[in-house]
């Protein structure tokens, strides 16, 4: 094989061959048929290099050295190294300055592209631009562009436990198979898959992944310290492809592994304990991004056991890593997770708001506060955190979820492109977006050791949508969803493109109708979260309630008659959300309770919008089904067998989540469906 080059047949343990995704062999052909130079030196420009003549082997064209043709030029600007960083500068020739060293420019000019990068990341994803641009690289007028991306940090969370958990798992709410990093209790002996995914997020943009559980268990305490040459093997297979390590850690890790008495943030033998640690992790991995923390959540351990603050709690691991470059990632996922059902005061999702906003400006510059996108946990429909944007003096990563922990955990088509648009579209302040507020977006990963990577062959949509809408927060969703069909299936007609677009781009709202309603969230079967049971969490300690009676259902979160939720928003979505005439139908549960008899803005009641829209979600379920059941002859057996045994799964859940949520409702309120359905 090409040194710099993946082996593009891969098979899993079972002997099964793994699914190239959005990079099979023939999106390289426009490539692949042309001459191609590449300039420069550095590790990821070895990479590019062995890309390009692992596509001309296939498909007969050529690397050429500087003195012959070329239709394709791939240059560092000056022909310098491209490292981490290193390179020419695309300032020096001409082509602007501020694109560090992941932008790059691309110049189409009578026939010959050319994509000239400062660093050697910046190559690698001019390369993929040029793989996504097809034969359109080449044809049509000159064209001068620059690229680069919105934010400097585009990472997944991987939530794998190196050793099974008895009640998680291998990989806490995974639905792709085991974990790709992990096995055994130990790191995979073999990490080619693990490079070939590294492969994968470059081509869409990401570039660090944290290989372990943000909930921290007792062998994966040990990655720090003296496993940390397992983290390093697996940093070593990301590299190629400009993807950075970065691992979550145990706040307590100084007790836990350091025989210290105390994990106090202001003890200087804490300090000195998370010094020298971090010292050795960057000898083993010198490229390592940080730590992912989560504290005084959910039960893992934290500051507040010392009378510390959030911010004492980060800017500790922020100290340790300042001098090598490195970021503390915290959590803002904090809340009180043994609540009393019967006191509707206190409110889960002002949590993170008042733990936090006292604390703006407090924490260190390397220093990253992750929010989840909404106040709650990755709900079908949430609004925006009213955390993002309160705190200006305070970086922020916005988190969102890609495996499918409530939104059909990989059984279910749920296209989650549109609403991760709408939340980095977002205005907090009515000006600046959310996209433009974030130093950084995090996804938790939906990749297994799966043959097809999620599952769910169509979830690879959402792995790849992330990354792109990373890159642009600005981009469309819909014209991403097509990079992404056109990448996974090379040439493909008119018939497919639309099928896919058809079974894709409205499953989000189809899952929305046929699940809770109008933003009140939740109503799954507890622990495991997949499938209906409406009062499963209803008189639980965890904060999830939807208050439903015979007279309404819906939260009163407003400032006036409620738990003052709506008022952590600034003023205008404050006045927005505050009354029930105002709020968005969307959300309208989430923020108010009302009488079933509420008519909401589309003109229909609660009780048969709850009613019609769950009979609807069942319908265009079956309908998706019926279109991808039309494709078969159109792609591999293999994908079309595995999505189609799916989509049988997701019709029947609907239904469930259709006859459960309706019978519930019409016993609850006693209104009958004006349209006299079947209601059990």
């Amino acid at each position: 094989m090409v040194e710099g080059a993946v082996a593009r047949r891969m098979r899993d343990s079972d002997g099964k061959d793994i699914d190239p995704a959005w990079l099979p062999d023939a999106a390289f052909r426009a490539i692949g048929t042309r001459r191609t130079l590449v300039r420069g030196t550095g590790p990821l420009a070895e990479t590019v290099r062995g890309e390009v003549a692992a596509a001309c082997e296939r498909f007969g064209g050529a690397l050429v050295r500087e003195d012959a043709p070329a239709d394709l030029v791939l240059e560092l600007a000056g022909g310098g190294a491209g490292g981490d960083g290193a390179g020419g500068g695309a300032e020096n020739a001409g082509y602007g300055s501020d694109f560090g060293d992941e932008g790059f420019w691309f110049v189409r000019a009578d026939g010959r592209a050319t994509v000239t990068a400062s660093g050697g990341r910046g190559l690698l994803y001019g390369l993929f631009h040029v793989v996504r641009l097809g034969e359109s690289a080449f044809l049509g007028g000159p064209v001068r562009e620059g690229h680069r991306p919105a934010l400097a940090l585009r990472m997944l969370d991987h939530w794998d436990n190196v050793a099974v958990h008895p009640v998680m798992g291998q990989v806490e709410r995974g639905y792709a198979g085991g974990s790709l990093f992990w096995s055994d209790g130990r790191a995979r002996d073999g990490l080619d898959r693990v490079r070939a995914y590294g492969r994968l997020l470059a081509a869409c943009g990401i570039n660090a992944v944290c290989v372990n559980n943000v909930n921290v268990h007792a062998t994966e305490a040990h990655l720090l310290t003296d496993r940390i040459g397992e983290v390093a093997a697996i940093a070593d297979a990301l590299r190629p492809y400009g993807v950075r390590t970065h691992l979550s850690v145990t706040f307590a890790a100084p007790v836990v592994l350091g025989a210290l008495p105390t994990a106090d943030p202001l003890d200087e033998r804490v300090r000195h304990w998370w010094a020298g640690a971090t010292a050795r992790v960057y000898e083993a991995v010198p490229d390592f991004g940080g730590y992912v923390v989560k504290a005084d959540s959910e039960g893992q351990p934290g500051p507040f056991a010392y009378g510390r603050t959030h911010a004492d709690g980060a800017n500790l691991l922020a100290a340790a890593l300042a001098p090598y470059g490195g970021t503390v990632h915290w959590r803002a996922f904090v809340y009180d997770h043994r609540q009393d059902w019967r006191d509707r005061t206190t409110d889960r999702a002002r949590a993170a708001y008042d733990h936090f906003v006292p604390l703006d400006g407090a924490f260190a510059a390397n220093a990253v506060l992750q929010v989840k996108h909404g106040p709650m946990d990755f709900q079908v429909r949430e609004p925006l955190s009213p955390l993002i944007g309160a705190m200006p003096g305070t970086r922020l990563a916005v988190e969102v979820q890609a495996t499918q922990e409530y939104t059909g955990q990989q059984r279910h088509v749920c296209w989650l492109g549109p609403m991760w648009s709408e939340v980095l579209r977002a205005r907090p302040d009515g000006e600046v977006s959310v996209g433009e507020l974030a130093d950084a977006l995090v996804a938790v990963s939906n990749a297994g050791d799966d043959p097809f990577w999620t599952g769910h062959p169509l979830a690879q949509a959402n792995l790849y949508a992330f990354g792109r809408l990373a890159w642009d927060p600005a981009a469309d969703p819909r014209a991403v969803l097509g990079e992404w069909i056109a990448l996974t299936h090379p040439g493909a007609g008119r018939r497919l493109t639309e099928g896919l677009h058809t079974v894709l781009d409205g499953s989000w709202a189809t899952y929305e109708k046929y699940t809770a309603p109008l933003g009140v969230g939740f109503m799954v079967q507890p622990g495991h979260h997949y499938g209906p049971s409406v009062d499963g969490y209803e008189y639980s300690p965890w904060g999830t309630y939807h208050f439903a009676d015979r007279d309404g259902v819906g939260v009163d979160r407003s400032a006036g008659t409620g738990t003052g939720y709506a008022a952590q928003y600034a003023k205008r979505w404050a006045e927005l959300y505050e009354t029930p005439g105002t709020c968005p139908d969307e959300l309208l549960l989430f923020f108010h309770h009302v009488p079933y008899g509420h008519v909401l803005h589309s003109g229909r009641t609660v009780i048969q919008h709850i009613y019609d829209t769950h009979f609807e979600g069942v319908e265009e379920a079956e309908e998706a089904r019926r279109v991808w059941a039309g494709l078969a002859d159109l792609m591999a057996p293999a994908r079309h067998a595995r999505v189609a045994e799916l989509y049988e799964e997701q019709v029947r859940s609907a239904r469930e989540w259709r006859d459960q949520v309706n019978s519930y409702f019409l016993r609850k309120s006693g209104v009958p469906d004006e349209r006299g359905r079947t209601i059990h």
